[in-house]
């Protein structure tokens, strides 16, 4: 199991829409991915499954976009993420040892949106 580096994205607008069903889609696209994963494709999610790597299933926590052709991480998208490690929606399934990981993955972008992430707020 295993939490992605943090690849420091550039940050898409604050107010732009997030369709992450969408936006898979466009990064498989840009990533040159079609039966496989791949590193690129990998960039855009915050966990992966390492044991599972060369499946598309193995991957969750996407936070990216390809914008203009860049690969750009998405404010809401990245609060979706969060919420999720905060709980909502059912949470995730990780391994306990990789949630403050992501965590912290996550706050790096909040720290980026000049923001706090749901489980810092007061």
């Amino acid at each position: 199991m295993t939490v992605t580096a943090f690849q420091d994205l550039p940050l898409a607008d604050r107010d732009r829409s997030w369709d992450g069903d969408a936006a898979d889609k466009r990064v498989r696209k840009w990533a040159g991915v079609s039966d496989t994963p791949n590193e690129k494709y990998r960039d855009a999610h915050v966990w992966y499954d390492g044991d599972k790597k060369g499946n598309f299933t193995a991957y969750k926590l996407l936070i990216a976009d390809v914008i203009d052709g860049t690969l750009t991480a998405v404010p809401r998208g990245i609060m979706a993420a969060a919420a999720v490690m905060d709980g909502s929606r059912g949470g995730v399934d990780l391994p306990k040892s990789d949630i403050d990981r992501v965590k912290s993955h996550l706050a790096k972008y909040y720290q980026k949106m000049d923001d706090k992430p749901p489980w810092d707020r007061d």
